[in-house]
């Protein structure tokens, strides 16, 4: 996908396109989906909007970056307190992980 469009788009044509291509694999893809968040016994209906929820079970959240660096990697490549904050099944993810 990077490839055939290349970089320096905005965000949202990559989120598009990568919604294309896995709802043309079969997967179920939400996008922009406001996510609900309880913090002090306060439940917030708009927490956080995840870009991207496939198969009502994997949260993405895209970023768009002139250059990928070791840096960068290293500092995305962890579980993140949004897929814990969410109400949905995240627990087979988190193991995973």
């Amino acid at each position: 996908m990077h490839k055939a469009l290349g970089p320096g788009l905005l965000e949202t044509v990559y989120e598009i396109v990568l919604a294309h291509e896995l709802s043309r694999r079969g997967l179920h893809v939400d996008r922009q989906v406001p996510v609900s968040i309880e913090y002090d016994g306060i439940r917030f209906d708009e927490g956080f909007r995840a870009d991207m929820i496939v198969e009502n079970k994997v949260i993405l959240e895209l970023k768009s970056v002139e250059k990928v660096t070791a840096q960068r990697i290293r500092s995305r490549s962890r579980p993140t307190f949004a897929l814990q904050a969410t109400n949905r099944d995240t627990s087979s993810i988190l193991g995973k992980l």
